[in-house]
């Protein structure tokens, strides 16, 4: 890994650059597809499916009896550790059911919010390197509890024209609606004009690999809502001498081997511990099964020596990690320095691989620094808020003068007269 001391503020964004290629590097492929996907629907979905997971799929919807048959594919084990993050994801997302807020603003001038569900969803489920199953539970299971009426999943079919088995048995437990054998570009595309097959959906959620990021952002376009710009996996973590090295050396791992464009970085105020972090990735990497694919995102990373918590903390807000552990003895400070990430770990036992599977809070969550202006996927992101009034005869009294008084001050006449005739009305009586 790269080892930096000290680094001068200057030079902190070239630093804690992400190893991404830019939107305007992938946009032209993008756009081809989605043209092509809007006019010419299921044929060029199966077109571009056949070019890029080098398949061909005559029914893109997955049937009752392939959903049989990955149950039985599914073990027992398995099956009960599903479970078990379901229930906990369930309980965590239940509890951010809010109630509706009425207020009387004025005398007479009733106001009221109530949240809807957002009628139909579309899922985007990672299926290339790793079946991210996982990831079903935490778009699934909030968008049940919100009350969705639709909720197509979409996730890309291996060699053989099928879709991972726990991917399916967790689709068909958490309620999906329909599942489809259509993945990358073309399957964000689907979901955005809608096909013969697939249907159009109002706002897609998921991760995925660069140009599935990019084909959500395009798919904003034209009319169709996204959970946020979430692309490759990335891990902050901050750590002193109270931290366990062979602890904190697996959990950049786990995320280095997500893909080779993933990022992890560690910041500590101990030289020691940086030595000895990355002797323990060193032994570690060996026996993993993704070796080379982690290897690659070690390659991009960074261990950073910070000699005083204070700019330590600067750093970390400035880089805005997706996913933040703080394993120090002064934890406090800062967690209550920290307002930029998607979701922070604590203490030696808290490995960040909990939230991606079974703590119950959310795993989707904002990459590449959007953590500054986006919170991961929650209950509400499945929800739009929508807000009522009523004025009776007493509150258009009440407030009718300011109104006719601000609308003729920005120039809009019809706007005053719209309230000139009710209290012109009330003055006949």
């Amino acid at each position: 890994m790269n080892k930096i001391y000290n680094p001068k503020k200057e030079d902190w964004k070239a630093i804690l650059e992400r190893p991404t290629k830019t939107v305007a590097d992938i946009e032209a492929t993008v756009n081809q597809v989605f043209e092509e996907v809007k006019g010419g629907g299921d044929t060029i979905v199966k077109k571009y499916t056949e070019k890029f997971d080098g398949v061909s799929i005559t029914d893109f919807l997955v049937s009752d009896d392939e959903i049989v048959e990955a149950n039985s594919l599914v073990s027992v084990e398995l099956k009960e550790a599903i479970l078990l993050a379901k229930e906990n994801i369930d309980t965590f997302h239940s509890a951010q059911k809010t109630e509706g807020i009425e207020v009387e603003t004025s005398p007479g001038v009733q106001c009221w919010q109530v949240k809807r569900p957002i009628q139909k969803v579309g899922l985007y489920i990672p299926g290339g390197t790793a079946p991210l199953f996982s990831t079903i539970l935490m778009l699934a299971v909030p968008a049940n509890i919100a009350g969705c009426n639709e909720i197509v999943l979409c996730s890309p079919p291996n060699k053989e024209g099928k879709i991972h088995p726990a991917i399916l048995y967790t689709a068909n437990l958490c309620g999906v609606t329909k599942i489809f054998k259509v993945g990358g570009i073309q399957a964000i595309a689907a979901m955005t004009f809608g096909t013969e097959s697939v249907p159009q959906v109002y706002k897609i959620f998921g991760p995925g690999n660069q140009y599935v990021t990019v084909a959500k952002q395009i798919a904003t376009k034209h009319g169709v809502a996204i959970d946020m710009p979430a692309g490759p996996s990335e891990l902050l973590v901050v750590a002193d001498d109270t931290a366990n090295a062979e602890f904190v050396a697996s959990d950049l791992l786990s995320q280095a081997e997500h893909g080779i464009d993933s990022q992890v970085i560690l910041v500590s105020l101990s030289k020691v511990l940086l030595e000895n972090v990355e002797k323990a990735i060193e032994e570690q990497i060996q026996d993993l099964p993704r070796k080379e694919i982690a290897q690659q995102a070690i390659d991009n990373s960074k261990l950073i020596y910070i000699e005083d918590a204070e700019t330590a903390q600067e750093l970390i807000n400035e880089y805005g990690p997706e996913h933040y552990i703080v394993c120090v003895e002064d934890e406090g400070s800062y967690l209550s320095a920290i307002t930029n990430a998607g979701s922070v770990f604590i203490g030696n036992y808290t490995p960040e691989s909990a939230g991606d599977y079974a703590s119950g809070t959310n795993h989707t969550l904002p990459t590449n620094g959007y953590a500054k202006q986006y919170s991961g996927v929650n209950l509400d992101s499945f929800m739009k808020s929508m807000t009522f009034q009523k004025i009776s005869k007493q509150g258009i009294q009440e407030i009718g003068s300011a109104i006719e008084l601000m609308a003729e001050a920005e120039g809009l006449q019809a706007h005053k007269n719209a309230v000139t005739l009710r209290l012109n009305s009330l003055d006949d009586e």
